[in-house]
Formats: C-alpha cells, sequence, structure tokens
C-alpha cells in the first residue's frame, strides 16, 4: 500500500512508497529525519525506532507498545494519548515532550532526560523514573506525586531510619496512603 508521512511545518512528504504498513515504512528508512513527522495514530506496535530523530513529531495517539525507542530524540515531541506499554526508553531525550495521559507502565525509563516533560495524566504504574537532575523539572499531577512519595517513604520505612525520617515519615502517611494501587498495603506508623 501506498505510504505517505508528512512533516507536519512544512507540508512536505518525508517517506513515500509501497510498504505494508507505516512501522514496515520506518524501518525500512532508518536514519531519515523525522522531525515534525505526523505519526499520530500510528500502529507502531514492536518497532524499532532506536535513535530515530523524532524531534517535534506528532505520535498523539500512536501505538508503541514494546517499541524499541533507546537512545531516540524526542524532544518537544507530542506523545499525548500514546500507548508505550513495555516501550523501552533507554537513554531517550524526551526534553518538554507531552507525554499527558500516555501509558506507561511497564516502560523502560532508565537513562531518559525528562526536563520539562508533562507527565500529567500519564499511567507510570510499574515503569522506572530516572534519578537524575533532568527528573526534577518533570510535570506531574498529584495521583502520580503520590505513588512516589510512598515509595520513597517505603525506602525509608525498610532502611534504617534517622529520628528526622521517622518524624518526615509519620507526618506524610495520610498523603501517601491514598495510593491508588489497592494491591499495595497501607503503610503504617514507625
Amino acid at each position: 500500500m501506498l505510504i505517505e508521512i508528512k512533516n507536519r511545518r512544512k507540508g512536505n512528504i518525508i517517506i513515500s512508497g509501497e510498504y505494508d504498513n507505516i512501522k514496515d515504512a520506518l524501518e525500512k528508512n532508518r536514519g531519515v529525519n523525522l522531525s515534525y513527522a505526523d505519526l499520530s495514530g500510528a500502529n507502531l506496535h514492536d518497532a524499532n525506532l532506536r535513535y530515530a530523530d523524532l524531534r517535534y513529531a506528532d505520535l498523539s495517539g500512536a501505538n508503541l507498545h514494546d517499541a524499541n525507542l533507546s537512545g531516540a530524540d524526542l524532544s518537544d515531541a507530542n506523545l499525548s494519548g500514546a500507548y508505550l506499554r513495555y516501550a523501552n526508553l533507554h537513554d531517550a531525550y524526551l526534553r518538554y515532550a507531552n507525554l499527558r495521559y500516555a501509558d506507561l507502565s511497564y516502560a523502560n525509563l532508565s537513562g531518559v532526560n525528562l526536563r520539562g516533560a508533562n507527565f500529567s495524566g500519564a499511567n507510570l504504574d510499574m515503569s522506572c523514573l530516572p534519578l537524575q537532575c533532568g527528573s526534577l523539572t518533570i510535570k506531574t499531577e498529584e495521583k502520580q506525586r503520590i505513588q512516589i512519595a510512598f515509595h520513597l517513604l517505603s525506602l525509608i520505612k525498610h532502611g534504617d531510619p534517622t529520628d528526622e525520617e521517622k518524624t518526615f515519615y509519620n507526618s506524610m502517611l495520610e498523603y501517601v496512603n491514598r495510593f491508588h494501587r489497592t494491591d499495595v498495603k497501607k503503610l503504617e506508623k514507625i
């Protein structure tokens, strides 16, 4: 079938030809600059987009389940509502990316640059957020902050907490016990 992928900004065609599907077109044109590409709603399940240049690309609502995006540049990309379950984003660049309401459950986010990324409404269950300075500026909502705080308090509880940590832990219990996971036991005072 004829597949055409256009540049959203300039309107020019980035990739055009006979391919089985969009995933096939992208994989057979590895190395093509896909910045500003319109890939909204694309089925890219299990696609190999390692090191792809997807800056400013529109991937809203795209199916990127199990996709390999390690090292990809997704800076300023629109991934709102994208399905990124089990995606490998190791060492990717997501600076200022829009990930609102994206499903990132089980995604590998290790080493990802998240400076200014918007995760409001995103599902981060079972994923890993990198502990680096670039993660300090991500936009989150209360549900996600409670989840992260729950994990922090769990680390304190199961460590050898100082008196100061015990005071902090106990003062945060009501907040963190609003954690959305019902299969996880609520934390108790220490």
